[in-house]
């Protein structure tokens, strides 16, 4: 309702500058960069002028016909989880797969995350629920963030999908890391924010490593760049 004036001037105490007729037109029409609604009827268009005019919010009937019963319809996105909150699926719960692409088949696949509290009992490599893709080197190296639980950023050969090297980020790091160069270095930076676990704090921060000059394994720079 503030807007941001001048561009898109504030709506509070509108009724005092315009008549509900004059407010009526602009929706309809619309006027400097805010685009018309024509579409509108003319009770929604009512209901909205009366309440930029009073300020109160009141439920419009809808005009248009009931639905048609329908057996089954979409009442959001439910995860099937077990008591514990895990997957109620035998694992893997998450996986990192290479495809040939002339072929369709794959390559590898492997588990890709794990829950924390169950390696430590033993129950490593589950797989997790995972956001965020990988990039590869032209050195044949593989990186990827992505897994909600462990916080872990990996490395894995790109030809057979062993892991090479792995560190702990200070948030999951939900998305596809990139590369770059300075002054003949090559680093490889995430963005580790987390936000998926909702036992765990989110933040937003970058963290870069660099590789070595001759190894293909990974270093960590001494100061994480956050």
């Amino acid at each position: 309702m503030t807007g941001s004036p001048p561009a898109m001037p504030s709506l509070i105490a509108v009724g005092e500058r315009l008549t509900p007729a004059q407010t009526a037109a602009t929706i309809k029409n619309g006027k400097g960069r805010m685009p018309g609604f024509p579409n509108l009827r003319d009770d929604q268009v009512s209901a909205l002028t009366s309440f930029l005019m009073s300020g109160e919010s009141k439920e419009l009937a809808s005009s248009a016909p009931p639905p048609t019963a329908m057996k089954f319809r979409f009442t959001g996105y439910h995860k099937f989880l077990d008591q514990e909150g895990y997957p109620a699926v035998a694992p893997p719960w998450g996986t990192l797969n290479a495809i040939d692409l002339n072929t369709g088949e794959y390559v590898w696949k492997i588990p890709l995350g794990e829950y924390p509290e169950l390696a430590a009992k033993g129950q490593k490599n589950t797989g997790t629920e995972n956001y965020g893709g990988p990039i590869v080197t032209a050195g044949g190296l593989l990186f990827i963030g992505a897994t909600d639980f462990d916080k872990r950023f990996r490395a894995f050969d790109k030809s057979t999908g062993d892991l090479l090297w792995e560190a702990t980020l200070p948030f999951s790091g939900n998305a596809t890391p990139a590369t770059y160069v300075v002054n003949g270095r090559q680093y490889v930076v995430i963005a580790a924010g987390g936000g998926k676990d909702p036992k765990s704090p989110s933040r937003g921060v970058y963290v870069a490593f660099a590789l070595p000059q001759v190894s293909s394994t990974p270093k960590a720079t001494s100061d994480p760049q956050h």
